[in-house]
């Protein structure tokens, strides 16, 4: 009978701590983070894979190679290690953004008691704020141009479904108009030459195209998480706030209490002293 008591008891405790602990969660932190996570993992793995295939199609197909000037694969060497950077730097944020979001919830108030909110936490709350709106500025300018090379794999794509209807048409794909390479240099395949069609039939290009799909798709969560991020630290910091205003109307409440005790004690002081 004692042990079903006590059986009882420790899952009861065990309930309550799972309740509590549940309760000091930050829900719309946490989805944004979760949000933000999977949008940048996107962005850069795909990102990632489908510069590696874009460096096999122009090397195989457009014959480009590689110069000691900065020419467009250095370009994208350059990009993969961007891609490392913001992997890197956005995996930090998101846990900073996290334990912002745990600090400023009230479930932690109510489990740690009352604490003084001072200015430093505002600060860091709006520093946050405006941290994450240039994120979110960035990550547009990061969609808008991950979409040039999904709008350009989306034409070659298209050519090489429709090769049947237009057989015959003499249609050239110059990197010179996507400004990869120089106007000296002439890197171009046609549509009825043999480059062409093993383009069209290879896995490089299919693959590629999907990946920048799935890159840019990446970035489009990133920009919501960002959105999300900005909701949150903008009711965080208005929480902050009022609860300054709050604790500043305690203080002065406690201090005013204490007063009339204070005068009430003397009072009651003097009537005994003018009895006795």
């Amino acid at each position: 009978m004692e042990e079903n008591m006590e059986e009882g008891q420790n899952s009861k405790g065990c309930f309550e701590c799972c309740v509590k602990c549940l309760g000091v969660l930050p829900y719309a932190s946490l989805f944004a983070t979760i949000l933000l996570y999977a949008g940048v993992a996107l962005f850069c793995g795909c990102g990632h894979e489908a510069l590696s295939g874009t460096v096999t199609i122009l090397q195989n197909y457009f014959e480009v190679v590689r110069a000691e000037t900065l020419d467009v694969l250095t370009m994208i060497d350059i990009l993969k290690y961007v891609i490392y950077g913001v992997a890197a730097a956005f995996f930090v944020y998101g846990i900073l953004l996290m334990v912002e979001g745990f600090f400023t919830t009230g479930a932690i108030r109510d489990l740690y008691g009352d604490f003084k909110i001072t200015a430093c936490g505002r600060c860091v709350s709006a520093w946050f704020i405006m941290l994450t709106y240039i994120f979110f500025l960035a990550w547009l300018g990061v969609t808008a141009f991950t979409s040039l090379p999904v709008f350009m794999y989306f034409n070659i794509w298209t050519i090489c479904q429709n090769t049947t209807v237009v057989e015959g048409a003499n249609l050239c794909l110059d990197l010179r108009q996507f400004g990869m390479v120089t106007i000296g240099e002439e890197r171009k395949v046609c549509t009825g030459s043999e480059k062409f069609f093993k383009m069209c039939e290879s896995n490089e290009l299919d693959m590629t195209f999907h990946l920048f799909v799935c890159a840019l798709a990446g970035a489009g969560a990133a920009v919501i998480a960002m959105v999300h991020y900005l909701m949150v630290l903008s009711a965080n910091w208005a929480y902050v706030k009022d609860a300054c205003r709050m604790q500043k109307y305690e203080d002065i409440k406690s201090k005013e209490e204490q007063e009339l005790h204070d005068i009430h004690s003397t009072r009651s002081k003097e009537r005994l002293n003018a009895y006795t």
